[in-house]
């Protein structure tokens, strides 16, 4: 099983003073060295166009990060493929894989905020079209050499190479899905694993989609494919301590969330039932949030687990205490937790 990180670049804080633009940027840049030497595998950069979110420029985040380590694979959580150009997401993308030599991954989706739409002037009526005709020439750019492609939502290639070359088959790419049976059969007819976002609720509730994926899988013909998770929360030295720091900073961004988009304000009672043992805050303790990320584990049958450790505002110095804590502590918890139990 692989692990891994997700920011989405929201500003920090530290000694009670907002970091500036710049300097959240900066900061991500550490934290993926941090992340690399506290032995995790992964860390992925989200893609947004709102204020106090510094992931805008996804590829050159990525960039830097690839020049500052030397193993880590990196990563986007997601990129949305709707609003970007298929034949500039390649270059990009394999420009990152050269340059981090071999490390560039993508995750895909079609957006659950919606703010780049008419930043880049695509009508949201298009919403479905965009992503199948983006998704189908991106992949046929990737696994393809010369690509001749028309389809409606941007100009037709003819006998087109482009570079640089990625490797043979292109880079790993996963379809994020936040809860649409549509989009997990359209990971598994594509042959791209599949990357769920669960931010609610319980995470029990999507094994009826994975068990659609393998059933899909088969369906189309395809290998079994991994499998992954995309949770959000903070690791702290106790459950209390985790709890409470979480809550301050959790509490506006999802009562804000509320507001766009009709949700229930949040309570503490809520709250709490996210972060208790069946709920989709992985906050707590290394143990507690080892145990949970198990659990998960063994629901869906997992083959990487991500968690989103930053949000809005939150110190950096908790920040740097979840990825320590995350990579010495937690990773190998879970892995004693799923590992084999020996025969009698």
């Amino acid at each position: 099983m692989e692990f891994g990180l997700n920011s989405f670049g929201e500003i920090s804080s530290t000694g009670g003073r907002d970091l500036s633009d710049a300097e959240s940027v900066r900061l991500l840049v550490e934290e993926a060295k941090l992340a690399e030497s506290v032995g995790l595998d992964v860390f992925s950069v989200g893609e947004h166009y709102r204020e106090g979110y510094n992931d805008s420029a996804t590829p050159v985040l990525l960039a830097a990060m690839a020049t500052a380590t030397e193993k880590i694979r990196l990563g986007t959580s997601v990129t949305v493929l709707s609003t970007n150009d298929p034949v500039r997401l390649y270059q990009q993308f394999s420009t990152l894989d050269a340059l981090s030599n071999g490390r560039a991954q993508l995750i895909l989706g079609r957006a659950s905020a919606i703010e780049s739409f008419p930043l880049f002037g695509y009508d949201l009526t298009d919403y479905e079209q965009l992503f199948e005709d983006k998704l189908e020439l991106f992949l046929r750019l990737m696994r393809e050499e010369a690509v001749t492609w028309s389809g409606t939502v941007r100009a037709p290639l003819n006998d087109v190479l482009l570079h640089p070359r990625m490797r043979p088959g292109g880079i790993p790419t996963w379809i994020g899905v936040g809860g649409s049976p549509n989009s997990v059969v359209r990971a598994a007819a594509n042959g791209l694993p599949l990357m769920l976002a669960i931010i609610g609720g319980s995470p029990r509730r999507f094994a009826g989609h994975v068990d659609l994926y393998v059933r899909a899988l088969e369906h189309f013909d395809r290998p079994p494919l991994p499998v992954g998770v995309h949770s959000i929360g903070l690791i702290a030295d106790s459950d209390d301590e985790a709890a409470d720091l979480y809550w301050n900073y959790w509490e506006p961004v999802i009562r804000q969330t509320g507001i766009e988009r009709g949700w229930p304000a949040p309570t503490r009672a809520s709250y709490d039932a996210e972060v208790g043992p069946t709920g989709a805050l992985v906050v707590g303790s290394p143990e507690t949030v080892a145990q949970k990320i198990a659990a998960m584990a063994r629901d869906l049958h997992l083959s990487r687990f991500d968690l989103k450790y930053d949000i809005l505002r939150l110190p950096s110095e908790a920040r740097t205490r979840t990825i320590e804590l995350f990579g010495r502590e937690v990773v190998p918890r879970v892995r004693e937790l799923l590992a084999p139990v020996p025969a009698a």
